[in-house]
């Protein structure tokens, strides 16, 4: 007879639709503009309309005369008070900060700068008396372009600087003894390849735009907010603005989307709970969506020089990497260390042996960058995978072939990189050819080839993107290391309820990605408990006491882990308990699907029993606290390594120059799999960013510093209608760094795919003297490129190959 094995299945690997969505989609959920409060008051900000100005005067009689109006608020009349919207990641010793007013008081340096609140009845009064403020202002030279912002004479973005410059930030590996000197391998190379690659500018386009409510409270302040960050904005609001940290409550209720659009602390924030408790009056903000592309932070703006060096028969030997990096007009909460995450992951999946990277930081009078979905390792990527494929065409190497000969190959795991890090697993060559397979690149190569006999109007181009990336941020010793302000750790706790139901309560706080339904899988599978009796809470400074919230890849890696070791605690506990009802030892019992069972016998008793048990407290060990509650914070010992291929068809019609993505396939890594549908969506998601980057978005200035993409009619997202299905696939090489075996997923497609795309595009149009084209491709930059300059729209992509180390 065959025996039955009634244990529940493993909820982990199952692929669960979200049990978030039933609220999220059907729109039974609370936004934090939802909420209400009893003598709520309204808020609309004054924006300077000019980049770079003195504030001469602000006359505020007419809009405080206006109906429904409470009170005007000036930079001036909270001098004193406001303090500087934090800056957490002071990256050198010298880093310049010349702080940031939430309203300013002197001087604006971007256009849409605050310059004054209005508080009334209504917000409809509100937007009415803000058009009513009148403000003097004296015209400064306006600083738009960062390399000529760092010339001797430059006009000054902050007359307390002496110059415009941040920062400078480098690594070298030559001097961390990590690798050869970087200068040294390229001066003596056999071929040398040179490119200026240009990351435009991007603004994070969340569903959700940015909205808080404040309520004072005795003492403090309830802040409600659409952030990714809770326990963050907390501590940053009590040293900001001087209240009792423990007087400060903050919740982040549902939030559509964030995409790091929602890390830092913004000036809305600091000015609505100001505002609050100034009039001891309930206050909102929401802004518009165009106040949200105009003044939330923007993305990526690098100018990035790549010089890399091999030999003739393609071993690269030196990479060396100078970077602009475009602060805009203040420093927000970790805008500084975005550059300095992506130092890391230049040298990417390739065993280089010599690498040395600056970073200049740079202010500019445009609206602040911070951190964007990958956050420093999509640039990197970007340039790496880009100077590879030039690399390989200088060599007249097939650049897959090129790629291989260089990448870390599945049997030198672990690997310590050029720059330090240890990458703990991965296989390259699976996952490039299973995605090769998925493809279909032979065939596509032949067709490629056959239009460009032909001399076709439509050609087709193939792109590569071989990556990986470092994320679950971070061992906080490393972020130390790096002057980072806090740590990397994360939080949980486990409450066991009496009818053996259990709450679980996590640091990191959701803003779409499906942390309720994943992190309930893994307590099921942790504790034996159905899935249904297992409750997420999260997003409340309240409720979850501390956390170091959600951003870099870090929710399942290092909150899921903290989730895991809570459990383990619980486990251990119960154990004790179970030994004395059961009258056994506790090394005689073993935990299998939820119950505690003397071994080689029937005799046993669930978790959930337990639970009931000590709630009743009748019969426990005299040395035993009673209570199965437990908690857990998790740093990790190192970060989780994600890695990948994939690969991009395009067409290009040289008539027009359009260039339409026709097939994408890629392969991930992201080691072991909780829950197979919320990878999709976050693998799906992460590839239309990627993809935007490459064809569509970019924010632009004018020459005066405004911004003239400031809604969604010049500031082009696309559609589904504009991108084609996905060809997805997996490969698992599990993380040795975590018990759950599991890497990041949440930022892999935007990091890859951007490469992919764009050396389809070159390679579409290569046949035609072009080496670059800048992002975004569109058909007026592709056109020009076929057309006229080849190097025109590059930004001057200097090209540059040696042999025998002659000079260029």
């Amino acid at each position: 007879m065959t025996a039955v094995d009634d244990r529940p299945a493993a909820e982990i690997g199952q692929a669960r639709t979200r049990r978030e969505d039933k609220h999220l989609i059907t729109g039974r959920t609370t936004w934090t503009d939802n909420k209400t409060a009893t003598g709520l008051l309204h808020l609309a900000f004054v924006r300077s309309p000019m980049a770079h100005a003195k504030i001469g005067g602000v006359n505020v009689d007419a809009a405080k005369a206006m109906p429904g109006v409470v009170d005007v608020i000036t930079g001036k009349d909270v001098a004193e008070v406001q303090g500087n919207v934090p800056c957490a990641w002071p990256v050198t010793p010298d880093m310049v900060n010349p702080g940031a007013p939430s309203l300013a008081v002197d001087q604006v340096n971007h256009v849409g700068e605050a310059v004054a609140v209005v508080v009334a009845r209504s917000k409809a009064q509100a937007v009415d008396a803000a058009e009513q403020v009148e403000v003097d202002y004296e015209a400064l030279p306006v600083v738009l372009d960062m390399e000529e912002a760092l010339r001797d004479g430059a006009p000054l973005v902050h007359p307390s600087t002496s110059s415009n410059k941040s920062y400078t930030w480098v690594f070298d590996s030559g001097e961390a003894g990590t690798g050869g000197n970087a200068t040294q391998a390229i001066e003596g190379a056999e071929v040398v390849v040179k490119r200026r690659f240009i990351q435009q500018r991007l603004i994070p386009s969340f569903m959700e735009p940015r909205s808080v409510v404040a309520e004072p409270t005795d003492g403090g302040v309830t802040l409600t907010s659409a952030t990714q960050i809770p326990h963050i904005l907390r501590l940053m609001l009590a040293m900001t603005l001087g209240i009792p940290e423990h007087k400060v409550r903050v919740i982040a209720p549902d939030v559509g989307g964030g995409f790091g659009g929602k890390i830092p602390v913004t000036p809305e924030e600091i000015i609505t709970a100001l505002v609050a408790m100034r009039l001891g009056k309930p206050v909102k903000f929401t802004e518009t969506r165009s106040e949200s592309l105009m003044v939330a932070h923007h993305g990526r703006d690098q100018i990035q020089d790549v010089t890399i060096s091999a030999t003739k028969d393609g071993q690269v030997t030196g990479l060396d990497v100078t970077l602009h990096a475009d602060m805009g007009a203040y420093l927000r909460l970790v805008g500084p260390g975005v550059p300095v995450l992506g130092a890391f992951m230049f040298p990417a999946i390739y065993k280089i042996p010599a690498y040395r990277f600056t970073c200049h930081g740079v202010f500019t009078t445009k609206t602040p960058t911070d951190a964007y979905r990958g956050a420093g390792r999509p640039e990197a990527t970007y340039a790496i995978e880009r100077i590879m494929d030039e690399l390989a065409v200088e060599l007249d190497m097939d650049p897959m072939e090129l790629r291989r000969r260089n990448w870390i190959k599945h049997d030198e795991f672990p690997f310590t990189t050029v720059c330090g890090l240890t990458y703990d697993t991965g296989n390259y060559e699976v996952a490039t050819d299973k995605a090769l397979e998925l493809f279909g690149w032979d065939e596509l190569k032949a067709e490629r080839d056959r239009r460009r006999a032909e001399k076709s109007t439509k050609q087709l181009g193939l792109g590569i993107s071989t990556f990986t990336e470092m994320c679950g941020l971070a061992p906080s010793r490393v972020l130390g290391s790096l002057d980072y302000g806090a740590g990397g750790w994360e939080y949980s706790a486990i409450r066991m309820l009496p009818t053996g139901k259990v709450e679980v309560i996590t640091g990191a706080s959701p803003h779409g990605q499906g942390h309720e339904t994943a992190f309930a899988q893994i307590v099921s599978d942790q504790l034996g408990i159905p899935y249904d009796d297992i409750e997420i809470l999260h997003g409340d400074t309240a409720t979850s006491h501390k956390g170091l919230d959600t951003y870099g890849s870090r929710s399942l890696a290092v909150g899921g882990i903290a989730i895991v070791k809570a459990a383990d605690k619980v486990k251990d506990k119960a154990k004790k308990i179970a030994a004395h009802l059961l009258e056994a030892s506790a090394d005689d019992l073993e935990f299998d699907a939820g119950r505690f069972k003397v071994k080689g016998t029937d005799q046993g008793l669930s978790i959930q029993e337990i639970a009931l048990a000590v709630f009743a407290g009748h019969s426990y060990p005299e040395d035993v606290e009673l209570g199965l509650d437990s908690d857990a914070t998790y740093d990790p010992e190192n970060f989780s390594f994600p890695h990948g291929t994939h690969l991009a068809a395009v067409e290009v019609d040289t008539e027009t120059g359009d260039a339409r993505l026709v097939k994408y396939a890629c392969v991930d890594d992201i080691g072991n799999i909780i829950n197979p549908l919320i990878v999709e969506g976050q693998v799906h998601g992460g590839l239309a960013q990627g993809i935007a980057q490459a064809l569509y978005e970019e924010a632009i200035f004018d020459a005066d510093g405004n911004l003239t993409t400031g809604t969604f009619v010049d500031y082009t997202l696309p559609s589904a209608a504009d991108l084609p299905p996905f060809l997805t696939g997996q490969t698992s090489t599990a993380a040795t760094s975590n018990p759950l075996g599991v890497k990041g997923v949440g930022e892999a497609g935007c990091i890859a795919s951007t490469p992919a795309v764009m050396n389809a595009v070159v390679d579409a149009v290569r046949q035609y003297g072009v080496n670059d084209v800048r992002m975004p491709a569109t058909p007026e930059r592709v056109w020009r490129a076929i057309h006229g300059d080849g190097h025109t729209e590059t930004a001057a992509a200097e090209t540059t190959a040696h042999t025998d180390g002659a000079a260029e």
